[in-house]
């Protein structure tokens, strides 16, 4: 049987492929359970400094598997052993979406519980939730207000339509679009140039931001205190400056 969900890892980054190409990598239970065991494994592997997520075909993810529920399936969405989501707001390791194609209501939210997303022309968004009868529960009516404005998120989720990704761009949905055979490269070069940087300082920047998007200004700053002062020091700082010049001046003459 086809594994549902590849996994490669390669000097501190891990690439997840949805690996369901004939069902538009729908999160069936057994896939999503897979993503639960790889994202907690990878929030204990020292090693791993950077997670992409990307889809094999013509989808990221469709959505979750409406024929595994119509066949009289009734999964427990929000059970830790199938919570996809959850796993990855533990995985403390930034994760970058390469989203390829369709990401589609189950698909859109575990393409919001990405850090950030890099896009290809293919790619296309929905929430269809409203037009199913049902609502979300892994996040999407926080994150995506959030992410682009209250505005533009109740034109998706209250109409269900599509958004390209041309749209996403200029929305904030995701962070850049580049062509389709540069998707998975410009993940990687990101992921090598997060993983240059140091690991406990990197991993810190990611706490603090996502703990003070669930918190007041003023408690935000408090996060950001108590974690800057929790730190003990990560190294040689001038070694790490003079990397930072030559880094500098290499971006300068490209």
């Amino acid at each position: 049987m086809t594994e549902t969900l590849l996994v490669e890892r390669d000097d501190g980054l891990a690439t997840l492929t949805l690996n369901r190409p004939e069902a538009l990598n729908a999160l069936s239970s057994e896939l999503r359970e897979a993503l639960v065991e790889q994202f907690h494994a990878l929030a204990a592997e020292d090693e791993i400094g950077v997670v992409i997520l990307i889809g094999t075909g013509r989808a990221f993810s469709a959505e979750v598997d409406l024929k595994e529920i119509g066949a009289g399936a009734t999964p427990d969405f929000l059970d830790p052993r199938f919570d996809a989501v959850a796993a990855m707001d533990n995985c403390a390791q930034p994760i970058i979406g390469a989203i390829n194609g369709f990401a589609v209501t189950g698909g859109f939210e575990v393409a919001l519980a990405c850090d950030l997303l890099i896009a290809s022309p293919n790619a296309k968004f929905a929430d269809t939730h409203a037009r199913l009868g049902i609502v979300p529960g892994w996040g999407l009516s926080q994150r995506l207000p959030r992410l682009i404005g209250v505005g533009r998120a109740k034109e998706m989720s209250l109409s269900g339509n599509y958004v390209d990704a041309a749209i996403a761009e200029a929305w904030g949905l995701v962070n850049r679009v580049v062509p389709a055979d540069a998707l998975l490269d410009t993940a990687r070069r990101l992921a090598r140039d997060m993983l240059s940087c140091d690991r406990s300082a990197m991993l810190d920047l990611k706490r603090m931001m996502n703990e003070g998007l669930s918190a007041t200004l003023g408690e935000g700053r408090e996060i950001e205190r108590w974690i800057n002062r929790s730190r003990s020091g990560s190294g040689d700082i001038e070694a790490r400056r003079s990397e930072l010049q030559r880094r500098g001046r290499e971006q300068a003459e490209n």
